[in-house]
């Protein structure tokens, strides 16, 4: 969720492509059905820069996971041994069954790709940006395909429209 990879390319990730010295992630891989490929574009070769929070947090996963040796995945399966990352299937099996749970609808894991998307946008990032780090290779995926404006941003921006329509008389009042 937070560099906004495709299922394919997160589970994909190992111990290795993490710069942690540089607060980099390199992405050299997709897998899809559980066979190891090359990347979906050229654009999704750009390393990912990793917050120092996110640095944390996969330093904290690294020394509880069972698996943690360079070339072994982030993601490793325990039914695999550590050969194999979790399969997509059930990854997306396991957060739709959370969704239902939590009462939500229609989402897979690919949904955590759009929501980035908004988030980028509801925190004020430039398109130009968002495409760089959503890493399209056409900047018309990004604005076509991802992303819906969150909620929040919707009623400020419809605020802010009805002051100025109102010329700033009754919707000043319930703006403050």
């Amino acid at each position: 969720m937070c560099f906004g990879l495709r299922i394919s390319e997160a589970l994909a990730l190992k111990w290795c492509d993490v710069d942690w010295l540089n607060g980099k992630l390199s992405v050299e891989r997709g897998i899809v059905r559980q066979r190891v490929d090359d990347l979906k574009t050229e654009t999704s070769h750009k390393a990912i820069t990793v917050t120092e929070p996110m640095i944390e947090a996969l330093k904290t996963w690294k020394q509880t996971a069972q698996f943690s040796a360079p070339e072994d995945w982030i993601f490793a399966s325990p039914a695999q041994l550590g050969r194999l990352p979790w399969s997509a299937d059930s990854v997306n099996d396991a957060y739709m069954k959370a969704a239902s749970a939590a009462g939500v609808a229609h989402v897979s894991t690919h949904s955590m790709r759009h929501t980035y998307r908004s988030w980028l946008s509801a925190v004020g990032t430039p398109v130009e940006v968002q495409q760089t780090v959503m890493r399209h290779a056409d900047i018309r995926t990004t604005m076509n395909v991802y992303g819906d404006v969150v909620t929040d941003e919707m009623a400020r921006a419809a605020l802010k429209v009805a002051v100025l329509a109102l010329n700033g008389s009754q919707a000043d009042r319930k703006a403050s």
